[in-house]
């Protein structure tokens, strides 16, 4: 019998690490099936995570599909699951259906140039796609890397992501708003700025953007004025889901649902569906 993507199955948590403390806190969660079943997936898909008891949230998959011993979630504490997923530990046992959503479209993305511009918690879906690219370095042109926090204690994935500031397979660049430590080694200054310090070639480039609103305007229009084509603007909206399979309504956009035409939308698509950014 083949995967149940609607069955939750359990897993145990192998690890937790806190990664953004304070008010908003943030924490990434790595599991495997109990049975020791693979998952198959693609980047920029999303899984439904239950605590028995408490509900269900749909979390994108920040762990590249090439990783087939666990699957990696960050989650951020905002309502009564996440919640509970903050207060469990390592060995602690949670429930896990799906994939859901398309995905980005690497067969398509092959052989093209990447860029893949995060902000804030949009670094947790795009980190699959990273991850993915370098795994298949020699199917992809020049890759950079753009993402921007508020500070540096905000920045998801800080110290892996500062270790491939010297990796020869990319460019990355990294950037708060401020910083209040005076021991940031990177850029200083809002996400867009970023542009100014790389050359794109638009007519070979496929942009992955995810984000807040915030860095959806001024990323797209910074995209737009270097002629990136609508089609190859790629942007994740997995924070609408719910249900996961078309039946709750809740991520209706238009005349599309999220949880299944989605998460990834194109440009044209935000241009012919005015909700979705």
């Amino acid at each position: 019998m083949g995967h149940n993507v609607y069955l939750p199955k359990p897993a145990k948590i192998l690890e937790i690490k806190e990664e953004v403390g304070g008010v908003r806190p943030i924490k990434t969660f790595r599991t495997s099936f109990v049975d020791g079943a693979a998952f198959s997936y693609r980047c920029g898909q999303c899984a439904m995570l239950s605590v028995f008891g408490k509900g269900e949230v749909m979390i994108s998959i920040s762990s590249s599909p090439l990783d087939k011993d666990y699957l990696q979630f960050s989650i951020l504490k905002t309502g009564r699951v996440t919640t509970a997923l903050h207060e469990m530990e390592a060995g602690d046992i949670i429930g896990i259906r799906g994939p859901y959503g398309n995905g980005f479209p690497v067969e398509e993305m092959a052989g093209h140039d990447l860029l893949i511009v995060a902000g804030g918690l949009g670094m947790a879906p795009l980190r699959s796609l990273l991850w993915y690219a370098l795994d298949n370095r020699e199917q992809f042109g020049a890759i950079t890397l753009m993402y921007g926090a508020r500070q540096p204690a905000e920045m998801l994935f800080r110290e892996e992501l500062s270790s491939l500031a010297d990796v020869d397979a990319l460019t990355t660049l990294l950037t708060v708003d401020r910083d209040p430590t005076g021991t940031w080694k990177h850029q200083i200054g809002l996400l867009p700025e970023l542009f100014k310090l790389v050359r794109l070639d638009a007519s070979r480039t496929y942009a992955a953007v995810v984000g807040p609103p915030v860095v959806y305007k001024f990323v797209l229009r910074e995209l737009l004025q270097q002629n990136f084509s609508k089609d190859r603007i790629l942007m994740s909206l997995e924070r609408r889901m719910k249900c996961g399979v078309g039946k709750c309504g809740h991520c209706t956009v238009g005349y599309k649902y999220t949880c299944i035409d989605g998460p990834v939308f194109t440009y044209w698509d935000a241009i012919n569906l005015p909700e979705v950014v």
